[in-house]
């Protein structure tokens, strides 16, 4: 009978005990499955943020190296421009030096030195020009002088008696890139008005740019 007793214990104890791992091990495997869906979520979430920074960096790259191309082709396209203005300001440069070598070319000296003694408004005056055109000037110098005093005279009713030399240092002749034209100053170099043919060139250029360039470059506007 106690024997009986004994068995019927033991066999509850083992139920019992068999009850608790099938329980342990049931609940280890969910919380196996669980934290292995955990990591995998995490895992995934992992491999997405990855994906969309590199994703995001290249389109980034992408938006750098094309920002860098546009930049170089403006430059390029700036500089070729640029060259074609200079061309052109050039091959006009080349026109004033045709029109220096002119038969018309001494009178447009003296006009010039006249209208340098106008804006300079000083009584002594050294005109400078270039070693080519040392005699030309000379040989106005008299009578634009003449052409200037009469002017003034009969604008202002004042006779002047300007003193207007000519440089006589050869080697501060103007250089051969003005194309032509004089120089005039005054209160030792103090003063300068310079009537060159590449200054008025230069004036000339800067004042139809906007032009210039609505002609050459119409994408521009």
């Amino acid at each position: 009978m106690a024997s009986d007793q004994i068995r019927q214990m033991v066999n509850f104890i083992l139920q019992e005990a068999h009850e608790k791992a099938n329980e342990i091990r049931v609940k280890t495997e969910h919380d196996f499955n669980l934290e292995k869906q955990t990591l995998v979520h995490e895992a995934k979430l992992n491999v997405q943020d990855e994906f969309l920074r590199k994703e995001k960096d290249r389109e980034i790259q992408e938006r750098i190296t094309r920002s860098a191309e546009i930049g170089e082709c403006r430059v390029k396209k700036m500089k070729i421009r640029d060259e074609l203005l200079h061309t052109l300001l050039s091959e006009a440069g080349a026109k004033c030096a045709v029109v220096a070598r002119g038969q018309n070319y001494p009178q447009l000296l003296q006009k010039l030195i006249v209208q340098g003694l106008v804006k300079i408004e000083e009584n002594e005056v050294i005109i400078y020009c270039r070693g080519e055109d040392v005699k030309t000037v000379e040989k106005v110098i008299p009578a634009a002088v003449k052409e200037y005093v009469d002017l003034m005279e009969k604008e202002s009713g004042v006779k002047l008696d300007p003193k207007v030399t000519l440089n006589s240092v050869r080697a501060n002749d103007l250089p051969e890139s003005t194309y032509g034209g004089v120089m005039l100053t005054a209160v030792s170099g103090k003063i300068v008005c310079d009537n060159t043919m590449a200054s008025r060139l230069n004036l000339v250029y800067e004042e139809l740019l906007p032009s210039i360039r609505a002609i050459l470059f119409p994408d521009e506007q």
